[in-house]
């Protein structure tokens, strides 16, 4: 069992060097108590927890059977936080996320109304297979994902903090799913693209999941200390030079922008904007942090970039005829603009 032995240090008293060091051990705890039930992905990992430390949402997508949701319910596990999963289903209405209004019985033949939360008053919520559900009941995330509150009726209930979404979905099966409008997407902080296994990393698979071993993730990380990371990473520095250079990536995917490139013009139809250019630098702070460092470097940005962006740009039927996703194009982007 892997426990944290600097849970009463506050990262907010310590010098920046010493928080950086500190942040650096708890963010490797983390990841290494992941690592004792999910294999491999090491990249995913690394933004996954950037996200979640970074205070943004995360969609992660990949075909049946790759672990998205044991991978959700691992990470909960590594956190002393309350947690809800929801299956979405076409039949899920909003009040099965936000809670509603019942009658209880108040004694002498009397009864009350009395509000009682849904699931989504937690810390940590997993959407498991987020597009079965229909628009109205996916936009009852929308309020508790940007505001961190969800309104019932006239009342309004602040959610319990830290809060962090990890939604689910799968790309291959879209018979009875909903597509995520772009006013929902755009909440995430990230999309996640979970991969097939390399070869080497089946054996332990199997070890894990077919021998009757039973291994479990612990508690490595409290709410409290998760709210320190977040405040930490927030004063990372930002140098002139480097905001530039984030401002120039987003504005690239913009097909009127001055910055615009050629694939962008003519495969782009809408690109992204203000929220991408705030979420890539709350990223690319953490990664920073994460390396020990206390100023944002340009490679950081760069290594945020595709998840970040790749679910706020809507492509062209150009993109479509020459069989380029989302990903082919930002990387042809991506290799061409430097500041």
């Amino acid at each position: 069992m892997n426990m944290n032995t600097n849970t009463d240090t506050n990262l907010q008293t310590l010098p920046p060097s010493e928080a950086a060091g500190e942040f650096a051990a708890r963010f490797e705890a983390l990841r290494a108590e992941l690592n004792h039930v999910f294999v491999g992905h090491d990249e995913l990992l690394e933004l996954l927890l950037s996200a979640l430390i970074a205070d943004g949402h995360v969609l992660l997508e990949g075909v049946p059977g790759l672990g998205k949701t044991l991978l959700a319910r691992s990470l909960a596990g590594c956190l002393s936080l309350q947690f809800s999963r929801i299956q979405f289903t076409p039949d899920l209405m909003p009040m099965d996320l936000i809670g509603g209004q019942q009658l209880f019985e108040n004694g002498a033949n009397s009864v009350i109304l009395k509000f009682v939360p849904g699931p989504l008053h937690a810390n940590f919520i997993l959407a498991d297979e987020i597009n079965r559900a229909t628009p109205k009941t996916q936009s009852a995330l929308l309020e508790a994902m940007q505001e961190h509150q969800i309104t019932a009726g006239r009342e309004t209930f602040v959610l319990p903090q830290p809060f962090f979404v990890i939604a689910t979905q799968n790309p291959i099966e879209q018979e009875g799913t909903y597509p995520l409008p772009e006013a929902e997407l755009d909440r995430f902080m990230v999309k996640l693209l979970l991969q097939y296994p390399r070869e080497e990393e089946y054996d332990r698979i199997l070890d894990l999941t077919t021998t009757g071993k039973h291994v479990e993730v612990h508690p490595v990380c409290t709410g409290e200390e998760l709210l320190q990371m977040r405040t930490v990473a927030q004063t990372v520095l930002l140098e002139e030079s480097v905001k530039r250079c984030a401002v120039h990536l987003v504005m690239a995917t913009q097909p009127e922008s001055p910055y615009a490139t050629a694939e962008c013009r003519k495969y782009i139809r809408f690109g992204a904007g203000p929220r991408a250019l705030q979420n890539l630098v709350r990223l690319a702070k953490v990664r920073a942090l994460r390396q020990g460092r206390t100023i944002v470097g340009e490679e950081d940005l760069r290594w945020a970039f595709l998840p970040v962006v790749r679910h706020r740009i809507l492509l062209g039927f150009e993109a479509q005829n020459d069989a380029m996703d989302a990903d082919a194009v930002l990387k042809e982007i991506l290799s061409k603009i430097r500041v």
